[in-house]
């Protein structure tokens, strides 16, 4: 089970992820609670090894300027969250990219569709730590490398595995003391609850 812990801002966040074994480790560039400058990325990247991904994530911004942002910060993968159309990932090919999307009957669930990497499914308003209706997912079953986001906990991540079988999670406020600030002991309790899954086989990254 591939996991991302996301809106991470202190060096204290980045290693408490990669110690307790997370995939992928995510920072926020552009208005958020969890927002974090580039050059703070940079430095923070340091101590991200290079098994474990790093994922700069934007929203409302144009693709230029996310391409840049990206390439600037040096993370391994650029996360569009949003309404971005086709035409942004085509903008930035050459890029890793993460389509980050909420479900609707418009949504195409076909990783790759966009040319993008990974496909991220979250609740309609993203970093809100707001749970959405997985029974959409009954009719619109995502294909590939697509990872579950939304509401997310370590109380609720085994669940949800069982529930609609993801390649991975994702997590953020699930893992928050208060809005912004990570809580370290819920982010080791949540990589331990995703991968204790019973029944869910480990899926290896590409």
């Amino acid at each position: 089970m591939f996991v991302k812990l996301c809106g991470l801002r202190t060096e204290e966040d980045v290693a408490t992820a990669v110690a307790a074994g997370a995939d992928a480790v995510g920072f926020v560039f552009t208005t958020s609670p969890r927002q974090i400058e580039v050059a703070e990325v940079r430095r923070l990247l340091a101590g991200v090894p290079p098994t474990v991904l790093s994922v700069g994530v934007v929203h409302g911004i144009p693709a230029a300027e996310a391409g840049a942002l990206a390439r600037a910060a040096g993370v391994d993968a650029l996360q569009l969250h949003g309404a971005y159309p086709k035409a942004a990932f085509e903008e930035l090919a050459g890029l890793r990219l993460l389509r980050a999307t909420a479900l609707t009957a418009e949504t195409d669930v076909r990783t790759g569709a966009y040319g993008e990497e990974w496909l991220l499914l979250d609740s309609p308003v993203a970093g809100s730590g707001e749970r959405w209706d997985l029974a959409g997912l009954d009719s619109a079953r995502p294909s590939g490398q697509w990872l579950l986001a939304g509401g997310l906990s370590p109380g609720n991540v085994a669940g949800a595995i069982a529930a609609v079988r993801p390649w991975g999670v994702d997590v953020s406020s699930g893992v928050e003391s208060s809005r912004g600030v990570k809580d370290h002991g819920l982010m080791r309790e949540f990589v331990a609850a995703a991968r204790g899954q019973a029944g869910v086989e480990p899926l290896t990254r590409t």
